[in-house]
């Protein structure tokens, strides 16, 4: 199809060609011919108007033409062919959706039980030949007992808080991540990253303070959860991990900044470590969730056992072998 005689005077930027009388040639589209959408149409010209090759779009009824001098159309071929090959399968696809699962009711529950295990460690115990054991100071991770060989106190730590403005801010705050975070990946499988996570960053933390440091509070699991969410959208989408990878991790890591540094009791240490573990923990289930899904539900439930015996046995150890 030539266009002899015909006298293209503006291209797409609005430069004048003057090619006289030679004839011009649509330039085409693969193996579909010469018509085009007119969103085609426009990409191409940019991309021939970016290579100084002169170029017009006309309307041929419903589709587009992308016309240029006969001279030019092998150059605009190739300039088109190496165009399409470059931007192949772009924009990517977007990582298919995982459909959440309802389990909010249940993660409220745990939530509600640190409220109630906070006013236990307030009223403290009596036991037979052991007489009053406050509770708060032997759950208390003090970082001389870690080091020492007293690992439950990176559990039972996770369980208490200093007063109830600090319970309520990790209810209320750490709930949401929590929340969000079961729903995500299953309670069982969830609170199992938390417990390790937190776990992982009290221990962590008793190592690099001073031997008199002492640290109570379930945010170090809450920013675990902060930490996993973020490794989770991190390695989701692995097409383009090496493209986005920081993003997810510098939102966590504004998180952090924004919500673990502030206050005068604020144990920096145990937020980042346990942001650190969750990282770790969260990119090592997701490639295994990825691989295999979600625990079904056995499993979760196996799960949410194994975090509940975990715990009920730190208290065991703290109150029985201290």
């Amino acid at each position: 199809m030539k266009f002899s005689g015909y006298s293209c005077s503006m291209n797409l930027s609005g430069t004048h060609h003057d090619d006289g009388n030679s004839s011009w040639s649509p330039v085409p589209f693969g193996d579909k011919g010469v018509h085009l959408t007119r969103q085609q149409a426009r990409t191409w010209a940019l991309v021939l108007d970016s290579r100084a090759i002169p170029c017009c779009i006309e309307s041929a009824g419903v589709d587009w033409l992308l016309l240029v001098p006969d001279h030019h159309l092998g150059s605009a071929c190739r300039e088109v062919q190496l165009y399409e090959e470059a931007n192949r399968n772009w924009p990517p696809a977007l990582p298919a959706t995982r459909q959440l699962v309802e389990n909010s009711l249940p993660t409220v529950s745990i939530l509600l039980l640190l409220a109630i295990i906070h006013n236990l460690t307030l009223i403290g115990i009596s036991l037979p030949g052991r007489g009053f054991l406050d509770l708060h100071e032997i759950g208390t991770a003090h970082a001389v007992d870690i080091r020492n060989g007293l690992l439950w106190q990176c559990v039972t730590a996770l369980t208490l808080h200093g007063d109830l403005t600090h319970l309520l801010s990790n209810l209320t705050i750490g709930g949401v991540f929590i929340i969000l975070l079961c729903r995500e990946l299953g309670s069982g499988l969830a609170w199992s990253l938390l417990l390790a996570s937190g776990t992982a960053g009290n221990l962590c933390n008793a190592w690099i303070q001073s031997p008199a440091h002492r640290s109570v509070g379930a945010s170090t699991a809450v920013f675990g959860a902060v930490g996993i969410l973020a490794a989770v959208s991190m390695v989701r989408d692995h097409h383009n991990l090496q493209r986005r990878w920081f993003v997810p991790v510098a939102a966590g890591l504004a998180l952090l900044a924004l919500l673990g540094t502030e206050g005068k009791n604020t144990d920096l240490g145990a937020h980042l470590f346990g942001f650190c573990a969750g990282l770790l923990f969260g990119g090592s289930a997701e490639l295994l969730v990825g691989k295999h899904g979600r625990p079904g539900g056995l499993l979760n439930f196996l799960l949410s056992v194994v975090c509940g015996v975990v715990v009920v046995g730190a208290w065991w150890a703290a109150i029985f072998y201290r």
